[in-house]
């Protein structure tokens, strides 16, 4: 399984903190976002390569980064060097999976979350659905579902359908920016963006997926925090205290 981490945004919202320094890359509890990620999905031992999606104003930061790591680490530079000419998720999925010739089965995470609890739960469920899956939570402010990607889940825990920023949200239900795709799916992202899938939110891929394919959902056993801005940003490094039950290293 290969881990595709999506790190090419340009975090305007964080600026000055962001305007020349990569989102994942700052720091939480000693530890970048990104390193946090890593450590955790590493311990799963499902993942044989990770893949940083870049933009090209940030690639020289993430190779330099890369090279402390013992996990094989690779960096995608994707040519972009501005919040206007961004590719949006999406394409940055279908160019590192071209640029690299991958034909495996994909994690697809963004590089700038911070979780509580361990990303190990998902690719377990994942590998024994043996589909692709998502994950979910409930979001009861109406105001941020409407900015969220929100989805109807089936009785048996299937996905039936995600919107990405709803005017109308039919079910409380979010899905968080986690994706697992089978690598039969994985290899239908040209046909996706041909067909009309959005392309700046990764999830108008999994929207797009599962009404081609079998796609299921996990509830989210813990809570994800958003850092938007850098008065976010403060009082996550401040309230912050790593994954629930793990030591830190």
């Amino acid at each position: 399984m290969k881990c595709l981490i999506l790190a090419a945004g340009y975090a305007t919202r964080l600026y000055p903190l962001t305007e020349n320094y990569p989102k994942p890359l700052l720091e939480i509890g000693g530890k970048t976002i990104l390193d946090r990620l890593i450590e955790d999905i590493d311990s799963a031992g499902a993942v044989d390569e990770y893949v940083v999606v870049t933009n090209h104003r940030f690639v020289r930061i993430f190779d330099e980064w890369a090279k402390t790591h013992q996990q094989k680490v690779t960096v995608v530079d994707d040519g972009t060097t501005s919040n206007e000419t961004r590719l949006g998720a999406v394409r940055d999925i279908q160019f590192a999976i071209e640029r690299l010739g991958f034909e495996d089965d994909l994690l697809v995470v963004a590089g700038d979350n911070v979780l509580d609890f361990s990303l190990t739960r998902f690719i377990e469920f994942a590998l024994e659905k043996g589909t692709s899956c998502v994950m979910h939570y409930r979001e009861a402010d109406v105001k941020r579902l409407k900015r969220s990607c929100a989805c109807e889940i089936g009785a048996n825990g299937r996905l039936i359908s995600l919107e990405e920023k709803p005017v109308n949200p039919k079910t409380e239900w979010c899905t968080p920016p986690f994706y697992y795709y089978t690598r039969a799916d994985a290899a239908k992202i040209r046909e996706a963006i041909a067909g009309g899938c959005g392309t700046d939110a990764p999830g108008s891929l999994a929207a797009w997926m599962c009404e081609h394919s079998v796609v299921y959902s996990m509830e989210m056993p813990g809570k994800r925090y958003d850092i938007g801005d850098q008065e976010s940003y403060e009082r996550v490094r401040r309230e912050y205290r790593g994954i629930a039950g793990a030591t830190e290293k």
